[in-house]
């Protein structure tokens, strides 16, 4: 089945070229010139992934972003910021609003399709088909949602999959190179950095219900999950 992505882009060329160049890879592409256009086209049909522009006329790209994360569907479908802001903080900025991946302008087409090709293996790869619990926490595999004690927890694709691998492989401490290896599929697009801004969404995600403490911080080392102190 061809993967649908909603291309968000106030500017025709650009639209028109990024369309083309899924087309060429067996994508279908819909297209949006903002934020408003975008919320309507996934209320009629939920894409796979989307493309979106920084910088769009009302709502920006970082706005819309954190809108789509706060609750269904948008907050599982894995975005991809177009921005022409390289500056490390607007990068971690658009990962902390909950954007997956992001592709510098201008950019070509096929590094564009690289980039959701890696995205899309990274958002809807096998995550197992169990139940896990530990510490409070609870993943239904099959439903792919997660819950603490009887609540549901909101959470975005790239989180979950952390999560995932933090709660099957507990008590051990991973580098943060390694979690890119596992989490993200040791992919060259992903910076070390990035390990430490979805660290940050994870806790933030589980602290309502007291649990951001599961994930550790283990000086010099990396990352571990463990319900000892």
């Amino acid at each position: 089945m061809h993967k649908r992505i909603l291309i968000v882009e106030d500017e025709p060329s650009i639209r028109d070229m990024v369309a083309f160049a899924l087309r060429k890879a067996d994508m279908e592409a819909i297209q949006a010139a903002d934020a408003r256009s975008a919320q309507m086209a996934i209320a009629e049909r939920v894409p796979d992934l989307i493309l979106l522009d920084w910088m769009l006329p009302g709502m920006s790209g970082l706005e819309l972003a954190r809108r789509l994360r706060r609750e269904e569907p948008g907050r599982e479908i894995p975005i991809i910021m177009l921005t022409a802001r390289g500056e490390e903080m607007d990068r971690v900025n658009g990962l902390e609003a909950g954007v997956d991946d992001y592709v510098i302008k201008p950019f070509s087409a096929r590094e564009l399709i690289a980039r959701i090709k890696a995205v899309l293996r990274r958002s809807h790869g096998d995550d197992g088909s169990g139940t896990i619990e530990v510490g409070g926490l609870r993943i239904d595999g099959p439903a792919h949602r997660v819950f603490a004690g009887d609540e549901a927890v909101v959470i975005g694709p790239t989180e979950y999959r952390l999560l995932h691998f933090f709660m099957t492989h507990p008590e051990r401490v991973y580098s943060r190179a390694q979690l890119l290896d596992h989490v993200w599929g040791g992919s060259v697009y992903v910076e070390e950095r990035t390990v430490d801004v979805h660290i940050r969404r994870l806790r933030k995600t589980l602290e309502p219900w007291q649990l951001d403490g599961l994930i550790q911080t283990v000086r010099g080392a990396g990352y571990r999950f463990s319900t000892s102190e």
